[in-house]
């Protein structure tokens, strides 16, 4: 996500957020529940602003730990309180609900009996989703609706047991596998629904059009509604580009982010691998207090270029190449504002690190950042990007452009840690040793 009002990071700072419940002790650090494959029918009101219907999920556990149980995330009711929860999950069957944890976020479902290594099951419910009040990465402008996080999804467990995390508005607390999602959408035919994947529509009942998305291999499924006004193109590449504006928007604007949408996307296409979904859309509202928010295949955007060209940079780090983006939110927002510098020809040379307190890391989690909010923007984007910049100039623009281009291989639909990054930065600067450099860059883990 692209910061553009750092002051409101102070006020956010002020909000109480809940103690994180104790992670169970993992034995295995597999992560699972693995190959998560989504099916989700939903039925909007006439605005787009209140969804129902029912949504399940198929798994498998990779783990040699049997999984017991398996939790929930319901992200968008940390926008909402416990008495009034924007996301409701009702009637699940193929296990037993507990009781809403961390804010009213996790659910926990104890499944019927162990799931052994290699084994499939599935959970199921039904589903109301309640856009609340407020532009935001869930919320709404006027009758334009952006339904970002607002399906449940598996949290994963791994070595550090369930990842249980607290919603931040700083930054991003979302972790997920690689899954695959059929989302049905029926709403009336007046209103749009970009979404994640490729999306086809056919007649509903009168009046209504039911818009199928399929994403393959993305992380998360979102999605906006509204009378927006749409413009398209396609890459050199082949993608399709949408791009939906609110009414707000003028034509050249619209015009103009297409035209970065979809030479952004070539560039980094060219530098980490090729956009594998197919199609990318594109939601314009000038009104978005953190400039922009990714999601696989969508994003949310403001009026700028530097900032489209981060949120599509996002569609290979922390999409497609997948990390812990509370735990290590560098791997995600440094390499991505060190793509946009590579997409503007910037060579970060007027980079300049300077550390504030022994405490501050590049790799602090998002909970030290809550809790120093106005550092994090300089620190994870800023002197995340420095170190990628520092590290080219050290093992020269050859080796890390290779770097780059291999990193995100060996990590396609998978999940990176600072660690797997340093393996590969440490073997692309062949006898040249990076332990200082990794040291004097605060980068641990």
């Amino acid at each position: 996500m692209r910061r553009v009002l750092p002051a409101l990071l102070a006020l956010t700072a002020t909000i109480a957020v809940p103690a994180t419940p104790a992670r169970a002790a993992a034995t295995d650090a597999t992560r699972t529940p693995a190959t998560p494959a989504y099916t989700i029918n939903l039925t909007s009101n006439g605005t787009g602003g209140v969804w129902t219907g029912h949504e399940s999920v198929t798994f498998s556990n990779a783990s040699a730990v049997p999984l017991t149980e398996v939790y929930l995330r319901l992200w968008d009711n940390a926008h909402g309180t416990c008495t009034s929860l924007p996301i409701k999950v009702t009637n699940v069957t193929g296990g037993t609900p507990g009781a809403l944890e961390v804010a009213c976020t996790a659910l926990k479902i104890t499944l019927p009996a162990p799931l052994a290594q290699g084994a499939t099951g599935s959970v199921g419910f039904d589903l109301s989703i309640t856009v609340t009040d407020g532009i935001d990465r869930f919320g709404h402008d006027g009758s334009y609706y952006f339904i970002g996080n607002a399906i449940p999804v598996l949290a994963v467990r791994d070595a550090a047991g369930w990842h249980l995390d607290p919603y931040t508005n700083n930054g991003e607390s979302f972790y997920a596998l690689a899954s695959d999602y059929t989302v049905a959408l029926d709403h009336p035919s007046t209103i749009s629904v970009p979404a994640t994947g490729t999306s086809v529509d056919r007649a509903g009942s009168s009046g209504r059009t039911v818009t199928t998305a399929t994403g393959k291999k993305v992380r998360e499924f979102a999605w906006a509604a509204g009378p927006f006004r749409k413009i398209s193109g396609t890459t050199a590449g082949g993608v399709a580009v949408n791009v939906y504006s609110v009414s707000s928007i003028s034509t050249s604007s619209a015009n103009s982010m297409l035209s970065t949408a979809r030479s952004a996307l070539d560039a980094h296409s060219s530098r980490f691998g090729a956009y594998p979904y197919g199609e990318a859309d594109v939601v314009l509202d000038n009104g978005y207090w953190f400039g922009g928010m990714e999601y696989p295949g969508f994003v949310l955007d403001v009026i700028s270029s530097t900032a489209l060209a981060h949120e599509l940079a996002h569609q290979w780090f922390y999409g497609i190449v997948g990390d812990d983006e509370y735990t290590t939110p560098w791997l995600d927002e440094g390499f991505t504002d060190y793509a946009t510098d590579l997409y503007f020809n910037k060579t970060g040379s007027g980079c300049g690190i300077t550390w504030q307190s022994s405490a501050e890391k590049l790799t602090n989690s998002m909970a030290y950042w809550d809790a120093h909010p106005s550092r994090y923007s300089t620190v994870v984007y800023g002197y995340g990007k420095c170190t990628l910049h520092d590290l080219r100039r050290l093992i020269g623009t050859t080796a890390m452009a290779n770097l780059l281009k291999s990193y995100a291989a060996s990590h396609w639909y998978g999940v990176s840690t600072v660690a797997d990054f340093k393996a590969a930065a440490q073997a692309a600067a062949g006898s040249t040793s990076l332990t200082s450099f990794w040291a004097a860059h605060r980068v641990e883990g």
